[in-house]
């Protein structure tokens, strides 16, 4: 395996505290993964605290990309929320410019889209959701990169968009037998612990392909993983992930890296 073929993205969903409620630990974190995911003010975050994570993955050399969701504070992001297409559109790409201008105020840019929750299971299985959202990412900016689930209508959609589409897997997510992930109200949702999320991972990876918890093989290119930043073992998931992919002999690069290979 050449070189370039090796390179893997490791990225978190960060930037998710709001006010004066915290979630995560996100200082740590942006010492670990290579690009962060940053909630944009809808479903968590607020201006200062995505002021603060932008300068922070600046000075850690994590590159920076927008996490909008639908706007649902209370229930984080994580419930379906009925849109007409013309305003999900408008709603993505309005957290993206609001991302935009802060990172252009810390001198920094957004270099990647990745939608959050409901939003992104969603558009994983409805073409036409996608759509807008890869609409909305193209309009804030051609050269934007979609992170799309693997296997899901994301990823069509922002190649018909003419985005570059990057692969993600999640290191403590199990999937379904269509590729989706688990809901989490089943008990098998979540991979709990460093050491069975590093297993994970890594069977994907050296199998080309998800596994799902009934055993089923799908097959994927994954390009980037993904570690959820409000998981209370987040950190140290993610270090043991990081860990085993350079033991392994994976670099792990920043998104704008791993695209333009």
């Amino acid at each position: 395996m050449n070189s370039i073929a090796k390179r893997i993205n490791l990225n978190a969903d960060l930037g998710e505290s709001f006010g004066a409620w915290r979630m995560g630990r996100d200082d740590e974190m942006l010492q670990v993964v290579a690009s962060a995911n940053v909630a944009c003010g809808f479903h968590a975050g607020d201006p200062t605290v995505m002021r603060r994570t932008v300068a922070t993955a600046k000075q850690h050399g994590v590159s920076i990309g927008a996490h909008p969701s639908f706007p649902d504070l209370q229930g984080f992001g994580r419930r379906r929320i009925e849109m007409a297409p013309a305003e999900v559109e408008a709603m993505v790409l309005y957290q993206i410019g609001a991302l935009q201008a802060i990172a252009h105020a810390e001198g920094g840019a957004v270099t990647h889209v990745k939608p959050h929750g409901a939003l992104n299971n969603i558009a994983c299985e409805n073409l036409d959701l996608a759509r807008c959202i890869a609409r909305a990412a193209r309009a804030a900016g051609r050269e934007l990169i979609l992170l799309a689930p693997a296997l899901s209508a994301l990823i069509a959609a922002g190649r018909e968009a003419g985005l570059a589409v990057v692969e993600e897997i999640f290191a403590d997510r199990n999937y379904a037998d269509d590729g989706t992930l688990v809901p989490r109200s089943h008990p098998q949702a979540m991979v709990h612990g460093a050491d069975a999320s590093v297993r994970h991972v890594m069977a994907i990876l050296e199998g080309g392909a998800l596994q799902s918890i009934h055993g089923k093989r799908l097959p994927c290119k994954a390009g980037s993983i993904c570690v959820h930043g409000d998981n209370a073992e987040a950190v140290d998931t993610a270090r043991a992930v990081r860990g085993a992919l350079q033991a392994a002999g994976y670099a792990v690069v920043a998104l704008p890296e791993l695209a333009a290979a």
